[in-house]
């Protein structure tokens, strides 16, 4: 059985936020299938539309939709992002905590290198230390016999 384009856009609403309504209770109402359903969901998420699981607050939301939600915001003004906050269930904070999570997570290279100099520089220093106790030792025996 096929589904207009409008019907299937109206029951996709009803999985967004703030009401973010389950896909079986959505199917029971609705008299479609859950596996429709969650192909429906997996499409529009696959077409970048952040639909995340219903039983997910915004907390738990999976990090790709977090990266989502704060992808959408990027240039929004104050008013804008209140509104798109205001629909989808979620504060303005929970977004600027989202970026700020994610502002270092494209760092890693600067910090991996960072530890390893760091390491470099540690490893460096005990092999000198090691090098130089048996040379100290060596003289002293030399010494004693002497």
């Amino acid at each position: 059985m096929g589904y207009s384009p409008e019907h299937k856009a109206a029951v996709l609403k009803r999985m967004l936020p703030p009401n973010t309504m389950a896909i079986r209770q959505l199917s029971q109402e609705e008299g479609i299938s859950e596996a429709t359903l969650h192909k429906w969901r997996a499409e529009a998420r696959g077409n970048g539309q952040l639909l995340p699981d219903a039983d997910a607050s915004p907390e738990g939301w999976s990090s790709r939709h977090k990266f989502a939600g704060v992808l959408e915001t990027a240039a929004l003004n104050e008013a804008d992002l209140s509104e798109y906050c205001r629909t989808r269930g979620l504060y303005p904070a929970q977004i600027t905590a989202w970026r700020a999570a994610c502002e270092p997570a494209n760092d890693w290279d600067r910090a991996s290198m960072t530890r390893i100099s760091q390491a470099t520089r540690e490893e460096k220093k005990r092999v000198k230390d090691l090098e130089r106790d048996p040379a100290r030792k060596d003289r002293a025996m030399r010494r004693s016999r002497g």
